[in-house]
């Protein structure tokens, strides 16, 4: 494993090669060891039947920064073990920050929780994700 390169290096890389948080519209805002925070923007097709964003959209924004957060030290890192909890409804044209904050660094796994608030700083949903660290490098 090349593990002298940066965090932010490997986030880069991940993101070019990651349609669907492209297709999100994911900005990456901060990056360092263990740590990830990014943004997106909620569209017309994100909100679901009922006139409120997808749980899914939601989900994914936080796995994204699940998975910036937990392989940002070129360590090939997947999802074992994910949960979240809904807290508030979000919105056409919201703006919603994930924060990745890890909690848990070892040697084969990796215990993250995710913040989900909305641009008036309002808890949306909060994620857990548990990752399984491979013997592989991301770049």
């Amino acid at each position: 494993m090349n593990n002298t390169v940066q965090p932010t290096a490997v986030v880069n890389h991940m993101m070019q090669h990651d349609a669907f948080s492209q297709w999100m519209g994911v900005q990456v805002i901060e990056v360092k060891e263990g740590y990830s925070k990014i943004s997106m923007t909620i569209r017309k097709e994100m909100i679901n039947g009922l006139g409120i964003v997808h749980g899914g959209i939601t989900f994914s924004l936080a796995d994204s920064a699940f998975a910036f957060a937990c392989n940002n030290r070129n360590v090939f890192s997947v999802a074992l073990d994910t949960a979240i909890n809904f807290l508030k409804p979000v919105h056409l044209d919201d703006t919603l920050i994930a924060e990745a904050k890890e909690l848990h660094n070892g040697k084969s796994t990796g215990l993250y929780h995710i913040h989900i608030s909305n641009q008036q700083g309002h808890e949306v949903a909060v994620f857990k994700g548990t990752c399984f660290r491979t013997h592989k490098s991301v770049i």
